[in-house]
């Protein structure tokens, strides 16, 4: 895929002001598979870290336009609120990796957590992927924003069955910035297969929607077909 961007000025717009809304949603979502109360244990080793060093997103997934590479996954845990808190204290991560890779006007970030046993990857999945997450994800999204966008929709969208376990949201931030507002896409793709848990995140104009949703299903299917473990 070479590197989709909006014409003219726009672009400018939304590499500046889309970036403050993907750092939220990174804080916002990274665990939404992996919730709370309670930390998942995290215990690396070898032979696990590099399964999902195999899995992680890489610069030839994206073909020609695409800067970025490997960082620090973040093994911090999820997030909670009053009706959604799923139980974490029971799941033991014990690979995990992550990569970041930008173009003109759009962002994806992928994380790849390895767990001790597919059960608990299923276990995690019953608990985290329900209909409570929604309006929980968005009231976190909607705080972290704060007064430098409005959080215009936040919900579950449809996604194809690339794995045993699969599930993606969207949302759609207003964003003023160098006095235009447009509309930023902030799309979360969340894989399940074997003991790994997947979690592709995107970032870019709310126009180019189709043509992000093709890569997400391209790059979810490239990721779950690695994913070995």
């Amino acid at each position: 895929m070479g590197a989709p961007g909006p014409p003219g000025s726009i672009a400018s717009v939304t590499r500046r002001a889309g970036s403050a809304a993907f750092a939220t949603l990174l804080v916002v979502v990274a665990g939404a598979a992996a919730g709370s109360p309670g930390k998942q244990k995290v215990e690396l080793n070898a032979a696990d870290q590099a399964a999902a060093r195999a899995v992680v997103l890489r610069r030839s997934d994206l073909r020609s336009g695409w800067t970025g590479g490997r960082i620090k996954p973040d093994l911090s845990g999820g997030v909670s609120c009053p009706s959604y808190h799923p139980k974490v204290s029971d799941l033991v991560v014990t690979g995990a990796a992550a990569s970041e890779f930008r173009a003109t006007g759009i962002a994806f970030v992928n994380e790849v957590e390895v767990f001790r046993t597919a059960a608990m990857v299923s276990r995690d999945w019953r608990r985290s992927i329900v209909p409570a997450a929604v309006p929980c994800l968005r009231a976190k999204l909607t705080k972290g924003l704060g007064g430098r966008a409005k959080v215009v929709s936040f919900r579950r969208i449809p996604f194809p069955r690339v794995a045993t376990h699969t599930a993606a949201f969207r949302g759609i931030v207003a964003v003023s910035a160098l006095g235009q507002t447009v509309r930023v896409l902030l799309d979360v793709v969340l894989v399940g297969r074997g003991r790994a848990e997947i979690s592709l995140d995107a970032t870019a104009p709310a126009a180019a929607a189709r043509v992000v949703s093709a890569a997400e299903r391209r790059l979810a299917r490239a990721l779950a077909a690695r994913a070995r473990a």
